[in-house]
């Protein structure tokens, strides 16, 4: 090949081999923004070393050939800085789309292949020739339909590309600005001279200044990359990051107006990310708070509670309002970070709750063990020793029999308290499953009444029950006999001698039977009758000094909330009690 360069072939060369090993540097740096940056640069690159070479060049075969080259470099810069400018301002999962990408890399292919072979069609270029007339041989080009199509493609991209960038800086801090500036500037500069080489204003006839101006561009975007850090501290990074944070933070000027904020802040006020916030005065987002007001006028910095009403909720929110000095970046701005207090203080009265119930579970174990230590031993004691002095012929049949209605007592007690307790602690355990079912009320009643009726016989207490037959309920049946055979148990356990109790049932509103066990016993003091479920009342001894725990009636709630049922009681001393069970009956 036959080359006659001049200053304009070698300024092209020299800077084209200079960005061709920008490119590579910066391709190799972390990020994909960089990369794409690295990689415009070496369309760049391929444009400008080509165009050198071209205007080098005095054939027109020559030239032609160099032509193709250049278009590598030519149709794909305008796709790499879209994309450069996608990633840059966030908006990278446009293209990350197939069909997206597919769109936008079709024209680059089709004009190339266009170019290469426009010998056959003119559809790029209807002629070209060379030019004498300057300094040196140049080409002169008649563009045809395919030029003028890729014209409009390159004008769109870079168009969108800058738009992308300018929307971004909008948005962003202003210690950003002068990195936002050079971007700026630089983007327009190819605009502006290939603007006036299509328009016809040409001072240096048929050469085209473009790859100069993209040269001057890609240096301007590269001093951004080392002096402002343009790649280390991305306004797209430093917005993901705050966006991520749980804490609301908003930034305001000098007349208290949103300048820039994270998405947690608009979390409170039920915005959408397309909600324009900016410009917005505080004081209009958060009317009636005089405090804040008070800080922001007088320039005070600290930290107090705010009670905010939005349309997402009521909040209570902790505002650390910070102004910034003159040592700072701009004496005019305060940030405000927002902290939801709602969540915090729900999280420490649950746990306050869960503390108090753990203690209450605590001090009802050790009421337990305790019971387990004294009112389980001392009856199974009693019981042995009296089989020890039977063995050993210490007491005679007479004096035996003289002592089993005692013992008799004691063993009853002893019977219901292990079930008590076993029946309480099995309840207890993690997995212990509900075996709902439906089930005739009245049978299990009879058999209560059944179970019960020799002891409510030795106190002449009469048991009437009036459950209609078939009157069905869907719980667990044991849990219900259970709690069933601890009420009427107490019921007799208090009641003088010919003494009532009657047992109804009757449907309620809510789908629901209520199951009543009223007596005209002793009745139950108010005191006691507070924490009477709570298994933290003394047991209290019966009409006939029969013994008891306070454990039954603990089970008792805990079975009827499994089942989806609740337990009440009304009592009045001295007058007795109504114990109302309501259980489900589907």
């Amino acid at each position: 090949m036959d080359f006659t360069f001049n200053i304009f072939a070698f300024i092209l060369i020299f800077f084209g081999t200079l960005t061709l090993f920008l490119s590579y540097y910066l391709y190799r740096k972390e990020g994909e923004a960089v990369r794409f940056f690295g990689i415009m640069m070496l369309s760049n690159a391929v444009w400008s070393l080509a165009y050198g070479f071209e205007l080098a060049s005095s054939s027109i075969e020559q030239v032609m050939f160099f032509i193709k080259i250049e278009y590598l470099g030519i149709t794909t810069l305008p796709l790499n800085w879209f994309l450069f400018c996608l990633r840059f301002s966030g908006n990278d999962k446009w293209y990350k789309k197939p069909l997206n990408m597919g769109m936008l890399i079709f024209v680059p292919i089709a004009t190339t292949l266009l170019v290469w072979t426009n010998d056959y069609h003119q559809l790029h270029y209807k002629s070209y020739f060379m030019d004498l007339s300057g300094d040196f041989p140049m080409l002169s080009l008649n563009p045809g339909i395919s030029y003028r199509l890729f014209t409009v493609y390159f004008y769109l991209l870079l168009a969108l590309g800058s738009y992308l960038l300018i929307v971004k800086f909008r948005k962003s801090d202003p210690i950003y600005k002068r990195q936002n500036y050079s971007i700026i500037i630089a983007a327009m500069i190819p605009w502006v001279v290939n603007i006036t080489y299509l328009l016809g204003f040409r001072p240096l006839g048929n050469l085209d200044l473009t790859p100069f101006a993209f040269i001057l561009t890609i240096f301007m975007i590269s001093l951004g990359i080392y002096r402002f850090q343009l790649f280390d501290i991305l306004p797209v990074a430093r917005e993901k990051v705050l966006d991520l944070m749980q804490d609301a933070f908003v930034v305001l000027d000098s007349k208290k107006r949103i300048i820039d904020y994270n998405l947690s802040f608009k979390r409170y006020f039920s915005m959408s990310k397309h909600t324009k916030v900016i410009g917005i005065r505080i004081q209009d987002l958060l009317p009636g708070q005089p405090e804040l007001m008070h800080f922001l006028k007088e320039g005070k910095s600290g930290i107090l509670e705010l009670k905010v009403e939005t349309e997402a909720g009521r909040f209570d929110l902790e505002a650390d309002i910070r102004h910034l000095n003159e040592n700072q970046i701009n004496s005019d701005a305060t940030i405000i970070k927002l902290l939801d207090l709602t969540k915090l203080r729900q999280e420490a009265l649950t746990s306050t709750l869960q503390k108090e119930e753990l203690q209450k579970l605590n001090q009802l174990k050790d009421r337990i063990f305790s019971i387990i230590a004294h009112d389980l031993r001392g009856p199974l004691v009693n019981l042995s020793e009296i089989l020890k002095m039977i063995s050993n012929n210490l007491i005679t049949l007479e004096e035996f029999k003289t002592l089993s209605p005692s013992l008799s007592k004691d063993i009853m007690y002893t019977t219901d308290l292990l079930e008590n307790i076993l029946h309480w602690s099995r309840s207890q355990l993690k997995g212990y499953g509900i075996n709902k079912e439906l089930f005739d009320l009245k049978m299990l009643i009879v058999n209560e009444i059944d179970y019960h009726q020799p002891s409510a016989n030795a106190k002449k207490v009469k048991i009437i029950q009036d459950v209609f037959p078939g009157e069905m309920v869907y719980a667990d049946v044991l849990m219900i006999q259970i709690v069933v055979r601890n009420l009427l148990s107490n019921a007799i356990k208090f009641c003088h001698e010919g003494c009532t109790i009657e047992i109804n049932a009757v449907h309620t509103k809510d789908n629901m039977i209520k199951l009543c066990i009223l007596d005209n016993g002793t009745g139950i003091e108010s005191e006691v009758l507070k924490k009477l479920f709570s298994g933290e009342n003394l047991s209290t001894r019966g009409t006939m000094n029969e013994k008891g725990t306070g454990l039954g009636l603990v089970v008792c709630r805990d079975f009827i909330e499994r089942n989806n049922g609740k337990i009440t009681v009304e009592s009045k001393k001295g007058e007795g009690s109504i114990f109302s069970i309501f259980l489900p009956i589907e």
